[in-house]
This record gives C-alpha cells, structure tokens and sequence, in this order.
C-alpha cells in the first residue's frame, strides 16, 4: 500500500467517525430540541442581564441584584410592546381605512399597463379564498388547536429559559468551575480554555448582535416617519420592531423586514415611495455590512460574509428560522475555540523550546548547540 493511500484511509475513517459523533449530536439535539432552545435563550438572556447584575450586585445582595435586572428587563419589553399596541390601536380605522384604499390603488395599478392583470381576478381570488375556508373548516379548526398546542410548547420553552437564565446570572461561574473538576486532570486546561474562548465570543457576538439590530431599527423607523409610511407613528414602531428582531438573522434578516416595509408603503403611497423604501433596504444593507458589523463585531468574531452566508442557508434547512438564528453564533464559538486551542498549543510548544534551550545553556552546550 503507497504512503499517500495509507494516509488518505487514515483521514477517511476519522472523518467518518467525526462525522458521525456530529450526527448523533444533531440528532440527539433535534429529539429534544424544545431543551436545547431553552438553554440557547437562557444564555442570550444572561449574556445581556450579566453585565448590569454584576454591577447592581456591588451595591445590591446577588439576589436582589438578580431579580431586580430581570424585573428590569420585564418591565421595558413590556413598555415597548404596550407602546407599539397602544399606537396602533390608536389609530386603527384610520388604518383601516388607509389599508382599503391601498389595496384598491394596488388593483388598479395592477390592471394597467405592464401586467394588464384581469379586473375580476382579485375579486375571485377572495372568493375563492373564502370557499376554501368554508369548505374545509374543520381543518382549519385542527389547524388552529395545534396551533394552541404549539404555543403551550412555546411558553414551556419560555419558562425554563427564564429558570434557567436565573441560575446561569446568579452562580454561572462556580456552575462551570464544578463542571471542570469532574474532568480528568489531562482535558482539564484545555475545556476551561475553551469555555472562556467560548463565552466570550458568544457574549460578544450577543451584544454586538443587539447594537446592530438596534441601530437599523432606529434607521428604520426615522425613514419611514419622514417618508409618512403610513400615518407616520402607528406602523412605523411596529416595522422598526419587525426589523429589530429581523435583524437577528444575519444577511437576509433585514432585507424581508424592510420588503414588509415596502408592501405597506405600496399599498398607503404608491409605487415612488415603495421605490424609496426598496432603496432604503440597499443602502441600510450597505451600513450593515460595512460599517456596523466590521465595527460592532470586529471585538467579538470575524468570519468571512461567505461563511456567515452559508451558515445562514443551512441552519435554515435544518431548522428554519430557528436554525438560522442559532448557526452564525454556533459557527462563531467554534471557530473562537479553535483559534484559542492552537494559540494554547503555540504557547505550549515555545514554552517547551525555551526550556530545553535553558536547559542546554545551564549544562554548558549552548542554546543552538547539539546534544551530544
């Protein structure tokens, strides 16, 4: 057998061993996949509420100053919520009534030259629409108590995210020092290492994640307040919150929230303004890729816009939004804890090298000089 086959055997069935230790992995996360994302929200929460608990804990008790960061948190999420509600209940016939007239300009629009579309088309499709739901009640009625299933698993998922976002807050450090102890002695440097390469990417990727979304939310809704989409205040807060949280999936995040966007100002301005908003996502698109992440981010992680891309398309194969939400800081954490691996092996390896050199001058051979 040559040498060059010998070796490519030898990759070829650690790769399938690596492989497969990666698919039972998987497949072991996607059977209890409501754990995994409870545990996932569990550590956002306490990559943001850490840094304000530990300073409220200097003059605070670690408990209070843990239930006082999260009623915090409670009470702003809420605020935010109730303001977007109130403004658009507000003003709900008015958008109503704007709504109607927008989706009439839209037929008209699309009953003139280019498209040429029937004029009853619209009106059949509603009917038809209409049919089908009647027709199939009893689906749409299973349909909709699975839904109220799904949301039972929701708020589970939510509720042991919030548990366990206590108890990572409150102890998370001595949680991971009696983790590393009940390793054997031999991976003990090498876990912790990665751990700490590990948490802070991620912490730094959380808090660089929610600056960015911040940012185009504010960008976001300042434009559409000035463009008047539509009746200024009352959907422009709820599109900027659409976009904040859109902006959570990186590359394709913002560019759907913002086609939301140009929707709504189709139907309540025409189609100049949709034109201006569709402009909006190119040039928002561009302080996103090169100005906000190069420098919100370049603390945390850098990885190549590739990478980031097709992170993106294959967590959202595998899993859907979720996927994609959850692959670019998984990504992330790996790459940090391979670099910080190799840099520990560097350290090892030259820390090595001057010890025997030491060793070679004490016994009178010189640094560079052969044993004998």
């Amino acid at each position: 057998m040559s040498p060059a086959l010998r070796t490519a055997a030898a990759y070829a069935w650690r790769t399938l061993v690596v492989g497969a230790v990666v698919y039972a992995g998987f497949s072991a996360l996607g059977r209890f996949h409501e754990v995994a994302v409870a545990v996932f929200l569990g550590l956002v929460v306490t990559a943001v509420l850490r840094p304000p608990t530990d300073l409220l804990a200097r003059v605070l008790p670690r408990p209070l100053a843990v239930a006082v960061a999260l009623l915090g948190s409670f009470v702003v999420v809420l605020g935010v919520l109730s303001l977007v509600g109130e403004a658009v209940a507000g003003e709900r016939a008015g958008l109503e009534r704007q709504f109607s007239d927008g989706l009439a300009r839209i037929e008209r629009w699309l009953e003139e030259p280019p498209f040429r579309l029937n004029p009853g088309a619209l009106k059949d499709l509603q009917a038809r629409i209409g049919q089908y739901l009647s027709s199939h009640r009893s689906t749409v009625i299973s349909s909709a108590l699975s839904g109220v299933g799904r949301l039972v698993e929701v708020m589970t998922v939510f509720v042991l995210a919030l548990f366990c976002s206590v108890f990572f807050i409150y102890s998370g450090d001595r949680q991971w020092d009696w983790l590393c102890e009940q390793l054997p002695a031999t991976v003990r440097e090498r876990v912790e290492i990665a751990g700490r390469a590990a948490w802070g990417t991620f912490t730094g990727y959380t808090h660089g994640i929610i600056v960015v979304a911040a940012t185009n939310a504010v960008l976001v809704g300042l434009a559409l307040l000035v463009l008047g989409v539509p009746l200024a205040l009352p959907l422009a807060l709820p599109l900027a919150l659409l976009e904040f949280f859109a902006a959570f999936v990186p590359l394709i995040g913002s560019p759907i929230a913002l086609g939301i966007a140009a929707v709504v100002a189709l139907a309540s301005k025409g189609p100049i303004v949709a034109a201006v908003v569709v402009a909006l996502i190119v040039v928002i698109g561009q302080i996103e890729g090169h100005l906000l992440h190069p420098i919100v981010m370049s603390w945390a992680v850098r990885l190549h816009p590739v990478v980031i891309a097709l992170s993106v398309i294959a967590g959202a194969i595998a899993a859907g939004v979720l996927g994609a939400i959850v692959t670019v800081p998984l990504v992330s954490v790996v790459w940090s804890v391979h670099q910080a691996l190799q840099r520990a092996r560097r350290s090892t390896q030259v820390k090595a090298i001057r010890a025997r050199s030491a060793t070679g001058i004490r016994r009178g051979r010189g640094p560079d000089r052969p044993s004998m």
